[in-house]
């Protein structure tokens, strides 16, 4: 029985207003696996931007990935180049190789004390290779460049380019950001 004077659409319509966080309400960051929490402390964002160097022989799956994450209302981070001027927060790289620590690895963004980086295996990723098709490396891409903004593995219940398999990924048809994730960014980069 609605208590709303107005009826029970009134009544359902006052509860999803309620149910919303109030615009000065911190907002909780989204589930990792297998544990933490997506962070800003672990981004490769400066003030709100993310100045690269370097170019890689998949600059086309970069230039995707940075149009996936500044798509529709998501403008709190910035991409460019950076410039003479200013340090680089972000560094992309290629690797070649399928052995050690890159068996199985298709790319990687590493965080540490000065520039990251995003390094993309050609080992997998090149032409004629395993994986070497232009969704798999954008796929990969867009992935690790959310790691930059602070992302990190969500499990395969929801539906999230931040999976840790992104053969999985393929198969679910998940080649770019999903409604999941443009709610993690706005939890995280309002």
């Amino acid at each position: 029985m609605s208590t709303s004077p107005l009826g029970p659409a009134a009544a359902t319509a006052a509860a999803v207003i309620l149910a919303l966080p109030h615009p000065g309400a911190a907002l909780v960051p989204a589930a990792c696996v297998p544990s933490g929490q997506d962070s800003r402390g672990r981004s490769s964002v400066d003030a709100g931007v993310v100045a690269w160097e370097d170019e890689t022989v998949f600059d086309d799956a970069r230039t995707y990935a940075v149009g996936q994450w500044t798509s529709g209302q998501l403008k709190k981070v910035a991409f460019r180049p950076d410039t003479a001027s200013d340090i680089a927060d972000l560094e992309w790289n290629d690797i070649n190789t399928g052995a050690g620590q890159w068996e199985s690895v298709l790319g990687q963004w590493s965080g540490r004390p000065g520039t990251d980086t995003i390094t993309l295996n050609s080992y997998y990723l090149g032409d004629s290779r395993s994986r070497g098709t232009t969704a798999h490396r954008r796929r990969v891409a867009t992935h690790e460049l959310g790691h930059a903004l602070g992302f990190c593995h969500k499990p395969m219940t929801v539906s999230s380019i931040m999976w840790t398999d992104n053969a999985e990924a393929a198969r679910f048809g998940i080649d770019q950001i999903t409604p999941t994730d443009r709610t993690h960014y706005h939890q995280l980069w309002g």
